[in-house]
């Protein structure tokens, strides 16, 4: 299904919305203070062995220690499940590549089999394959690509490879993954990515030997450089950004690296904030919200704890026109549908129970289960779906890379010991800030005053003062603060004088 793509970009966050058909299905924020740490590199040092757990704790220079397994870990000693003890050792120097973000109050995921990827390849340093994604489904294409590669690399050799080509082994340093995006690509563009692939990877290498762990080795690229590299030219539409800084970066790297993205790539100059287009700024207020509302007069409610994420389907106000049964079923019909939307917009990972109304007819069942595993087809991320209990639950399970749009915007509230969320300050501020900005759009003001909480005012007056001096440069009207001390923390109001 064909997407736009809307990033938003100022100097302390970059946010993009994958919009579908008109509609919002995925926000991603990336904060210039808290960038995601997926896909980089880290010369790290063990510092303890866990032969219980069959894990090790690595020191990678950050607040928490990682956690290696040793199913992570590349051995190279053939067939066999070597203990943990036999692999590392404390104050060991490890290469390691992190695999999840640090989660809340857990560490980051480490592995050892390190991949960098490019525009449409991916580099296995310590891997003797060549794979070809799965998502390139035409089998042409597939052989295809797997003679482009033995073509260009004499070290592989397609023996072990059997017809459906999904991997060919290699007798060279390096394994490849061959990217989706890579469909419909040339020799000589494979070609440039196995060379570009071996010059970074040479360098990193170069590199480790000079480094002292804890030390990073490698950064994945910027928010906005990913998407150009991630997406293709068939499935995305549009790339709309408004900042020319970041569209002139992404213009650079898209003629380098991806040629066939730089027509879909445009400035956005509207009026109208970027993140107001489609409505997406209010879908992210509604994606913080624990119910979501149906169409039919049903709704979701929808529950984040550490262990699990349970989803509760209920009729609310539909009656339905024929029998119960029947309003269960389209209950849960537009439910599944829903449900789909909500794993990708919220960014929920992990394990996610799914409470459907019962439903007596099993031909309900099937058909509800399948309309959810259709709907989840679109979702990048990895799904692994169960059948339909007795009880009408479902589980499954979504890879969890990194935090959840909750996690990201909010934080546990101290009035109510963690038994809800309220957006944290830093989320207020930049709200505040594109309200200000919306403000002195609309209306001819020649003062603005803002009435905000204490912690708020504050945050304004000292660690964001820098950024309110610059906006009220960029409006060319003064902005005042006020104290309002019955004011919640989300509470606040941008008046124009």
């Amino acid at each position: 299904m064909p997407e736009e793509l809307l990033i938003n970009v100022t100097p302390l966050e970059t946010r993009v919305g994958i919009v579908e058909n008109g509609v919002l299905q995925e926000i991603i924020i990336e904060r210039t203070r808290k960038r995601g740490l997926v896909g980089n590199i880290f010369l790290g040092r063990v510092s303890r062995v866990l032969p219980g757990m069959g894990a090790a704790f690595i020191d990678i220079g950050l607040e928490r220690t990682a956690f290696l397994h040793a199913s992570d870990i590349v051995d190279g000693r053939g067939p066999g499940e070597p203990t943990i003890e036999s692999l590392v050792h404390e104050g060991q120097a490890i290469l390691v590549q992190v695999t999840k973000d640090p989660l809340g109050s857990k560490g980051a995921r480490l592995t050892t089999q390190i991949s960098i990827p490019s525009c449409h390849l991916v580099l296995l340093p310590n891997a003797s394959t060549v794979g070809i994604s799965q998502k390139i489904a035409d089998e042409l294409e597939r052989a295809r690509l797997r003679a482009a590669m033995l073509e260009l690399d004499p070290g592989l050799d397609d023996g072990s490879a059997g017809d459906t080509g999904d991997a060919v082994r290699t007798t060279g340093n390096h394994g490849y993954i061959v990217r989706t995006a890579a469909e419909a690509a040339t020799a000589e563009e494979l070609a440039a990515d196995m060379q570009f692939l071996g010059r970074l990877w040479t360098a990193l290498e170069r590199q480790v030997q000079n480094a002292k762990p804890p030390q990073v080795i490698y950064e994945d690229l910027p928010l906005a450089l990913r998407m150009v590299r991630d997406r293709t030219a068939t499935s995305t539409e549009k790339i709309r950004v408004d900042s020319r800084e970041t569209l002139q970066k992404m213009v650079d790297f898209s003629r380098e690296f991806t040629p066939a993205m730089l027509p879909v790539i445009e400035h956005y100059s509207g009026e109208r904030p970027i993140m107001d287009l489609y409505g997406i700024e209010d879908e992210i207020q509604r994606a913080l919200q624990r119910k979501v509302d149906l169409k039919s007069g049903g709704h979701l409610v929808i529950d984040q704890t550490e262990a699990m994420t349970t989803i509760d389907v209920n009729t609310g106000g539909f009656v339905g026109h024929r029998n119960l049964e029947e309003t269960i079923f389209k209950t849960n019909l537009e439910a599944a549908q829903a449900i789909a939307r909500q794993l990708r917009l919220r960014n929920l990972g992990g394990i996610i129970i799914i409470d459907f109304i019962d439903m007596a007819d099993a031909d309900h069942r099937r058909q509800v289960l399948r309309t959810l595993e259709r709907s989840v087809e679109h979702d990048r991320t990895k799904i692994s779906l169960s059948e339909v209990t007795s009880l009408g639950l479902v589980q499954l399970t979504r890879k969890r890379t990194r935090e959840s749009l909750e996690r990201v915007l909010c934080e546990t509230c101290p009035t109510c010991s963690g038994r809800g969320a309220i957006k944290t300050a830093e989320t207020v501020v930049f709200e505040l800030f594109r309200e200000i900005l919306r403000t002195a759009r609309q209306f001819d003001a020649q003062k603005l005053l803002v009435v905000a909480s204490s912690p708020i005012v504050q945050r304004l007056s000292e660690e964001d003062a820098a950024s309110l001096a610059e906006l009220e440069a960029f409006i060319g009207i003064p902005v005042r603060l006020q104290v309002e001390n019955t004011y919640g923390q989300e509470q606040y109001d941008v008046v124009f004088i």
